[in-house]
């Protein structure tokens, strides 16, 4: 039975912004109000693994960026500390495998985008000593290490900074995510990368022609790094009707990305942001504007961790065997985080 496959599975969500949202909050609610808000939102969906993105809003940017990231960071360390029982924080494999023995979610930290470092690649082994494990280096437009899909127009690479910080990830065992990367600096990380390179939340281009989406060519050379492709459930990313997407949809993309990649190379990053933007935003505005998507569409009963065990369903139902499942949902950023988070070389 999918329900019972879905409990016994290890689950993993690659990207789930809950940290805006929890370090909105006075510190000293922080640990209290993860617990009550979103962990019974990862409890009742099955996760096992989540991975924990600081994404630093256009308030913050640029004069109070490196403030806020170290606030974020501290803020997953708090709710981590505080509630011993369910979560653990973790850095390397052997971390999450003993989480997971002791009937708590592994979470890992990740960056997006890095706004407050800029250029300042110096401080790529400080947010390593701090518990970051995954990071991007772009988000929709230019930063000083490169240029986000928003900016595809300008063909640009990864400047040099970029460069050095890939470089610097690789030493240090921190996962590089290509997700918001722009299409010229996708193809030169995949010249350089000499470890596997990470997608946390992309879906499939061919399908849905969005410039957040990775094309079969950027889906193959992840691949070929022995990384892993995490699809995107966000409506905008799936079909050109957002309002009209179903689950359908979603494993459409799953079955392409399947289908391009492989089998051991496709995950889940289901960006539930929906929530956490509500969260947010004042009762005066409107979410729907949000870097032009309209992010209250979402695929029905599917807006954020408690739906996931309907993915697991729908996988079994489109003929997807127990073991591909598995991989699917958690299995194949599980093997890859045990065998690369935190490994420096």
């Amino acid at each position: 039975m999918p329900a019972d496959l879905h409990r016994d599975a290890v689950v993993a969500d690659a990207h789930n912004d809950l940290l805006m949202a929890v370090s909105a909050r006075p510190p000293e609610l922080w640990a209290s109000f993860f617990r009550e808000r979103w962990l019974p939102q990862l409890t009742e969906g099955g996760v096992n693994l989540q991975v924990l993105p600081v994404f630093i809003d256009e308030q913050y940017r640029p004069e109070g960026a490196l403030r806020q990231t170290l606030r974020m960071i501290e803020c997953a360390h708090t709710l981590a500390e505080g509630n011993p029982d369910a979560v653990r924080l973790c850095v390397d494999g052997p971390q999450i495998d003993q989480a997971l023995a002791d009937g708590r979610i592994a979470l890992v930290l990740a960056m997006e985008s890095m706004p407050g470092l800029d250029a300042s690649v110096e401080l790529v082994p400080t947010l390593h000593r701090l518990g970051v494990r995954v990071a991007s280096i772009a988000h929709w437009n230019r930063t000083p290490l490169a240029d986000g899909s928003g900016q595809d127009a300008t063909g640009s690479r990864l400047t040099s900074h970029g460069v050095e910080t890939l470089k610097a990830m690789e030493r240090l065992g921190i996962l590089f995510d290509v997700s918001h990367l722009g299409a010229a600096g996708v193809g030169h990380v995949l010249e350089l990368a000499a470890r596997p390179v990470l997608a946390t939340h992309s879906s499939a281009r061919a399908l849905r022609d969005h410039h957040r989406n990775l094309t079969d060519d950027q889906l193959r050379g992840i691949a070929a790094t022995g990384g892993v492709v995490c699809v995107n459930f966000l409506a905008a990313f799936l079909a050109a009707e957002a309002r009209t997407v179903t689950i359908d949809h979603l494993v459409d993309h799953i079955e392409h990305v399947v289908s391009i990649a492989g089998i051991d190379h496709v995950g889940l990053g289901p960006d539930f942001i929906r929530e956490v933007l509500s969260d947010l935003t004042p009762p005066c505005c409107e979410t729907a504007g949000f870097s032009g998507l309209d992010v209250d569409a979402c695929i029905p009963d599917l807006d954020g961790p408690r739906g996931l065990p309907l993915v697991t369903e729908a996988l079994a139902k489109h003929g997807f065997a127990e073991e591909e499942i598995r991989k699917i949902v958690g299995g194949n950023l599980h093997r890859l985080f045990l065998a690369e988070l935190g490994v420096g070389r």
